[in-house]
């Protein structure tokens, strides 16, 4: 596989394209119109829909259960230096869930894009 795409629920497209673009580097490929938007760094491609939205991954599901932001399945993204990418991310006004946390194979911290969907975050151990 080439490209790997990773879709969120989010409820304001303009908002995550702001922030997937200059926080994270993203670049706008398609923004067709406000219901959804599919960005691209490297070789991920992140698919923003907004619930209710004309596309299939914001209709409402059969059983009624309605796509909403949230939740927590991640992308994550590794950093070489952690400490400076959450300074950075703090300086510019980011929302985080929790502090930095150690685990057996390095450190993380998850940061909420606009709609809160989380994005980790992570230094491995050397």
């Amino acid at each position: 596989m080439s490209t790997v795409s990773v879709r969120y629920i989010v409820d304001d497209i303009d908002a995550a394209i702001a922030f997937y673009t200059r926080r994270f580097g993203f670049e706008v490929e398609f923004h067709p119109g406000p219901g959804f938007a599919a960005l691209s760094r490297g070789p991920l491609r992140l698919l923003l829909n907004t619930p209710g939205g004309g596309g299939g991954a914001g209709q409402t599901d059969p059983d009624g259960r309605v796509p909403h932001p949230g939740g927590w399945n991640r992308v994550q993204f590794q950093v070489d230096d952690l400490d400076a990418e959450v300074a950075r991310l703090r300086e510019a006004g980011a929302r985080f869930r929790n502090e930095v946390v150690e685990g057996r194979g390095g450190a993380q911290i998850l940061v909420e894009d606009p709609a809160g969907n989380p994005v980790e975050l992570f230094e491995p151990r050397r």
